[in-house]
């Protein structure tokens, strides 16, 4: 499940880079991005050929993105998680996927203030065939119907649009992958990370992204659902 994280996660690179601008995500074959020479195969390695090449082109010696080795590997990291949790490899590939694509997503948001369609609704459709189809079908739609009148009211009163439809997407999923008490739970996280993120950014003019932490609130509440019940329970007894 590592090596085939490593692989997903060289394979969402190209996608992070080349959606936002609406280019192929086959042709043309992978290339540096600064002298734009095409790269051999073994300069395609997951992880490893940037580790080789210390982070450098091998014809300009420009420097590599850091995003490749940290999307190649969290990838990974999500691949493995979710199968010593789960010990499905059905479902674990299932999870994995949804996290890893919005692991993208988010990446793509903050750099390009865009989620293309392309990787946010396989993500949903992927969340729905998790556990019971069923019961992740009507938790998703249930989540996303909260959302989306959420995203009303609040726009209503904002007299501006403070939600896109790329978060309604992710609440489905949310929905989808944790039912409808523990996603709310995750939007409550989500919001709290975002609000401490504001707080340590405080620029003027600059609109942090919901998506990446949705994202994050998602996976910790995904991680973490058995004490954050149990806390629950104890905080409501």
């Amino acid at each position: 499940m590592t090596i085939f994280g490593l692989c997903i996660g060289s394979f969402l690179n190209v996608a992070i880079i080349r959606l936002p601008k609406n280019e192929s995500i086959n042709l043309p074959a992978s290339h540096c991005p600064i002298c734009l020479h095409p790269l051999k195969w073994y300069h395609n390695i997951p992880l490893f050929s940037w580790l080789f090449l210390r982070g450098k082109c091998a014809f300009c010696s420009g420097a590599i993105s850091l995003q490749y080795p940290f999307v190649e590997l969290s990838s990974a990291l999500i691949y493995t998680l979710c199968y010593l949790r789960l010990e499905n490899i059905t479902q674990a590939l299932l999870v994995a996927s949804v996290f890893v694509l919005l692991l993208a997503l988010s990446i793509i948001d903050l750099r390009y203030k865009a989620v293309p369609d392309a990787l946010s609704l396989p993500a949903l459709i992927l969340a729905f065939c998790v556990g019971e189809p069923l019961v992740s079908l009507q938790n998703g739609l249930m989540l996303m119907g909260a959302f989306t009148l959420l995203r009303f009211l609040v726009s209503a009163l904002a007299k501006k649009e403070v939600m896109g439809e790329a978060d309604i997407i992710i609440a489905g999923i949310m929905g989808a992958l944790l039912g409808i008490k523990l996603g709310l739970i995750a939007i409550y996280i989500s919001a709290i990370i975002a609000l401490v993120a504001f707080m340590i950014v405080r620029k003027k003019g600059y609109e942090l992204p919901f998506i990446p932490f949705l994202a994050l609130g998602l996976l910790f509440t995904w991680l973490f659902d058995t004490p954050i019940l149990h806390i629950m329970e104890l905080i409501y007894e």
